[in-house]
């Protein structure tokens, strides 16, 4: 039914904006990559993502009609905030294909166009329309090459939408001034005013949406007399979003003997905080509504099955910390390590506190059976790289003559020239000169099942326990450790193998026993990394870090600020020598890798399986 509804009000908007050519439809998802990079290559954020803009994006349908009832703004289908680029899911504005491609480079143009903008064209009291206007024309003013896809845009969009003569003589001026704006950007400051019964005007797809908090004079008007509590959200009368924090909404489960009972795989069971809908806020801020929230959640723990059970003592929740006895073990008091915001662009000095930490139950284990295989194969493959033993010529001491050496130089001194005298061979052996830290992503998401033998975490497992094989035949040395985290106040840090130690069944067994943690503040784990990298005296050190997803945690985190740490953390680590490098198996990770860690910086494996034979393999390259 929500999927039906869904593409109803899709299609009623579409069709409200202008035409509606199905057999000409050009999908985001196949515009996407190349989109993202026409947007990068044009200046655009390169914080900034690209995904669909779906009903969501512009809020429930309900309020988003209340907003389009109260105000003649925020009615394009596209937008962009601070996080992401949300562009259609699809265009079929035009008969023609390459006009709905056209479209989609044009919004990603001025989607570009925002950092560039004037200041005082970005100040909340500017609104939607003389803020388009402004974006078009530094547009074509920056490429001019744009101007004749953008007149052949306007020239094929404007028959598409409702001609004035249809309309009323208030609702036909306004609609007049939206094309003169198209036509000639930055000719029009205000749109008319209409009556207060007349519906909104179309939207202007050619036209980006930007998340402001301008007061305009017609939303106040309309709270003066008495509007929807919708209009209120409209364009510049939202309110504070600080004040919505942890609002959970109630959400009814079928009504089954055993209501919470889920029929798929145990281990991709949701948890409590999956079924709420809640809003993340940031862990600093004070919770207006937390009389609300801690009310919720006492109802939620004192309902009832129809089993007279209580619901709360059949769900495990993901954030409950197992016991002292339990966990691992804690070494110190942890480390006060900095964090990088974005917003003020400022760095917050002790903000993160890892704890390093050492597993309780980890016991001396051999290499399991089923890698012993492939371990002999890689250990024959890296022998060749192995450091030897090889005669330097011309020394000028050794163990024996270098003839070549000695007739060179009696040669010289019959000739009468000058001998250098350096007339032996010298046996050495030539160390490679190197380090490599391994860092795993040790989070919550690598419990889920790649195959239906292994989950993530056992493929992570066989890659560190491979990996350390391979180092053994190579002589270089190398670290491995692993991290989850739990907010800002707990970064778990578990030292796997020092530098100093050899590869054996000690350390096979604290590999054995990594599990999957939590959450994935990478940033701070990155910069723990660093410094133990950074005291090797190697003349190339590399960190290798395996993921499987994009940094992640409870607070803001889970946004453009983890992504922006997470890059300030590589960059710190290159500024200490470091090469900084990541391999990971998230599909989507083409969408920020590139920002995080630089063009050539990060590989994605597509099989996750395939992970143990390919990171000995990658890191060859590395050190190639």
């Amino acid at each position: 039914m929500e999927e039906w509804v869904g593409k109803l009000w899709h299609r009623w908007i579409t069709k409200a904006a202008g035409g509606h050519y199905p057999d000409a439809a050009v999908a985001l998802k196949t515009m996407e990559r190349p989109l993202a990079i026409f947007f990068r290559a044009l200046g655009g954020d390169a914080g900034l993502r690209v995904a669909a803009a779906t009903a969501d994006a512009y809020g429930d349908r309900r309020t988003w009609l209340a907003r389009v009832a109260g105000s003649g703004e925020r009615l394009s289908f596209a937008r962009r905030d601070e996080n992401t680029l949300r562009l259609p899911p699809q265009l079929d504005a035009f008969p023609d294909p390459a006009l709905n491609r056209d479209l989609y480079y044009w919004l990603a143009a001025q989607a570009a166009c925002l950092d560039r903008l004037p200041a005082e064209m970005t100040r909340p009291e500017i609104g939607y329309l003389r803020r388009n206007q402004a974006a078009t024309l530094l547009a074509l003013a920056t490429w001019p090459g744009l101007a004749s896809r953008y007149r052949r845009l306007v020239a094929a969009y404007l028959p598409e939408r409702l001609p004035p003569g249809k309309m009323p003589p208030d609702e036909a001026e306004r609609e007049r001034a939206i094309r003169r704006a198209l036509e000639d950007p930055g000719s029009v400051d205000v749109l008319p005013e209409v009556s207060a019964k007349a519906p909104p005007p179309q939207p202007v797809l050619l036209w980006l949406q930007w998340q402001d908090t301008t007061d305009t004079a017609d939303n106040r008007r309309q709270r003066e007399d008495g509007g929807s509590e919708g209009s209120e959200q409209s364009e510049g009368g939202a309110r504070d979003a600080s004040q919505d924090a942890h609002r959970a909404e109630q959400v009814e489960a079928p009504k089954e003997k055993h209501g919470m009972l889920i029929f798929f795989r145990a281990e991709s069971l949701l948890s409590v905080a999956e079924f709420l809908r809640v809003n993340r806020s940031v862990d600093d801020d004070p919770d207006p509504n937390a009389e609300d929230a801690a009310r919720a959640m006492e109802q939620l723990a004192l309902a009832e099955n129809d089993d007279n059970e209580r619901i709360a003592s059949r769900i495990r929740f993901d954030l409950d910390l197992p016991s002292a006895a339990e966990d691992d073990i804690p070494l110190g008091e942890g480390i006060p390590l900095p964090e990088w915001d974005y917003r003020k662009q400022s760095m917050q000095i002790d903000h993160v506190r890892l704890q390093e930490m050492a597993s309780r139950h980890a016991e001396p284990t051999p290499l399991p059976e089923r890698l012993r295989r492939t371990a002999r194969r890689l250990h024959q493959q890296f022998s060749a790289i192995q450091p030897g033993r090889r005669w330097l010529k011309a020394q000028p001491d050794g163990s024996e003559l270098d003839l070549d050496a000695v007739v060179r130089a009696t040669t010289d001194r019959k000739s009468g020239l000058h001998s250098s005298g350096q007339l032996h061979l010298s046996l050495e052996k030539r160390e490679r000169d190197l380090a490599c830290l391994v860092l795993a992503d040790l989070s919550l998401s690598t419990d889920t099942w790649v195959s239906s033998e292994a989950r993530v975490i056992d493929v992570i497992r066989d890659a560190l326990l491979l990996f350390g094989e391979t180092l053994r035949s190579t002589g270089d040395r190398f670290a491995i450790c692993g991290f989850s985290s739990v907010r800002r106040s707990q970064v778990r840090f578990h030292r796997l193998k020092e530098f100093a130690e050899p590869f054996n069944d000690a350390v096979r067994g604290r590999v054995q026993a990594i599990r999957p943690g939590y959450y994935t503040r990478m940033g701070a784990a990155i910069r723990r990394a660093s410094q133990l990298l950074a005291e090797e005296a190697a003349s190339r050190r590399i960190l290798l870090i395996l993921s499987d997803g994009k940094p992640n945690d409870l607070d803001l985190y889970d946004s453009r600020y983890g992504i922006e740490d997470t890059r300030a953390a590589v960059h710190e680590a290159r500024r200490l020598g470091l090469i900084p490098f990541c391999l990971t198996i998230d599909r989507e990770g083409g969408g920020y890798l590139p920002h995080l860690f630089g063009p050539t910086g990060y590989a994605i494996v597509r099989s996750p399986e395939e992970l143990p034979q390919r990171l000995p393999m990658f890191y060859a390259q590395l050190t190639h």
